[in-house]
């Protein structure tokens, strides 16, 4: 709730602001997850000038060096390691430098990911560059986003809803930034440096917006009584984050997992009186209560991320080569995802079921292990072992379809659940258990995919 003596936030600018912000945190990972086709080319040892890149329909070319798999092993690991390290950055970085600098390090590091389309490069060099750009710009998100959640807590809850739906769409706008590149009818070199110049331009626009907040009367107002409010409006703002039956659930893996860093800040100070309260909260006891939900969480993300998009990008169309086939894996993996795990976790804001007594949960979690199997036997030209049983392209969409509502939904609904299964005072620890299972479970799904790859 804002203060009653707080100005008016004026043709919602800082609303805006925090939206871009939101938006332009995930722009990076979404665009290198949804641009794999174009590295499968170029690591194929294609090149450059001759790979059709984002022009054809290449998810059939050989993934040699493993790609779907170790972007997103190496997008998940640095941000567990960084989130918890922002937790002690904060101490003796400014907040100003950990944001701005972070974006500008992003901003660099894709730069630089947009330059190498120009350039040519054998396979491996390539390879090398790019799983360490994925590494960086991971790490410098996690440092980015934790800060960010730190600046919201000192704001009205609303800004941190405005802020998670921008990261919400940053998915959605990756898949259709790709479509339209594919769409463009420009060159396939010209095309490609357009897709990643765009969330190059995101990122410009998140620094204008960060770099305009102390020019705003209502966020200069908050942010200039961060010292004195933080503590309040931060327990405020991160119960609403786990707790929201509107739209303040976090709408992806990463945001939550940032959430982190408003449990950890506060440890350091609260110490001295924790003592002193009978109530305070065990950890193990904590745990008793949440544990069977935790693991849920930690089963949803591994399942997810075990074959998106390891196994979802290899998917090609069955059909002749024509425009479906080239627009096939855009559509029906990434945007298709996207869309529909944003549907499913908008569900939460109307009802919550199976409730927290339910045994229906743990059941309804393990049924999603049968996504594996289903999206391995689907139509993946490049497989030595296990046959194809799924070949239509009806028999992948309706598997996505299924698999991105549930993910969607059974994260929210676990996130909602875990803060209503423990007394208020526990509610702060019940989500610092609940991300690091969460990271966890992000962590064994990104290890298993390896796994499955090689079993196909």
């Amino acid at each position: 709730m804002a203060r009653g003596d707080a100005p008016r936030d004026s043709y919602h600018l800082v609303g805006i602001s925090f939206f871009i912000l939101g938006l332009g945190t995930l722009l990076p990972w979404n665009f290198f997850i949804t641009a794999i086709p174009y590295f499968q080319v170029r690591l194929a040892g294609a090149g450059n000038s001759t790979a059709r890149i984002l022009s054809t329909n290449h998810t059939g070319s050989e993934d040699a060096f493993n790609f779907n798999n170790w972007v997103t092993l190496l997008s998940q690991l640095p941000l567990l390691l960084f989130t918890l390290l922002n937790s002690f950055l904060y101490q003796c970085v400014p907040e100003t430098v950990r944001i701005l600098g972070s974006l500008l390090a992003i901003l660099m590091l894709f730069a630089l990911t947009a330059a190498l389309v120009k350039v040519d490069m054998s396979p491996g060099p390539f390879f090398s560059i790019t799983m360490a750009s994925v590494c960086f710009i991971n790490s410098f998100s996690a440092v980015l986003q934790g800060s960010l959640f730190g600046q919201l807590g000192t704001m009205p809850s609303t800004y941190s809803t405005l802020f998670l739906s921008g990261q919400g769409l940053a998915g959605i706008f990756a898949a259709l930034a790709m479509l339209l590149s594919m769409a463009s009818g420009v060159d396939a070199e010209t095309s490609a440096l357009g897709y990643f110049i765009t969330p190059c331009v995101g990122i410009l626009m998140s620094i204008v917006c960060y770099l305009s907040l102390p020019h705003l009367k209502f966020a200069r107002y908050y942010l200039a009584n961060k010292s004195s409010q933080a503590q309040a409006q931060e327990l405020e703002t991160k119960a609403e984050l786990l707790q929201s039956d509107e739209n303040g659930i976090p709408s992806s893996p990463q945001k939550v997992a940032l959430t982190l860093d408003l449990d950890l800040e506060k440890e350091p100070e609260s110490e001295p009186d924790e003592p002193q309260k009978p109530g305070k909260p065990s950890v193990f006891t904590v745990f008793q209560k949440i544990w069977l939900t935790a693991l849920c969480l930690v089963l949803v993300f591994t399942v997810t991320l075990s074959v998106f998009p390891a196994i979802t990008a290899m998917v090609t169309s069955s059909t002749s080569p024509g425009k479906w086939s080239q627009f096939f894996n855009p559509i029906c993996c990434f945007l298709l995802f996207n869309i529909m795990d944003w549907l499913g976790r908008s569900l939460t804001s109307y009802f919550l079921w199976p409730d927290e007594d339910s045994r229906l949960l743990p059941l309804l979690v393990c049924l999603r292990f049968l996504f594996v199997p289903l999206f391995m036997l689907c139509h993946v030209p490049q497989r030595s072992r296990l046959p194809i049983l799924f070949p239509q392209d009806a028999y992948f969409i309706t598997f996505m379809l299924l698999f991105a509502v549930s993910n969607g939904y059974l994260v929210s609904l676990t996130m909602c659940l875990a803060p209503r299964q423990v007394l208020p005072h526990e509610r702060e620890v019940a989500g610092a258990l609940m991300t690091f299972f969460l990271a966890l479970g992000l962590s064994c799904g990104a290890s298993l995919s390896f796994l499955f790859k090689a079993l196909l």
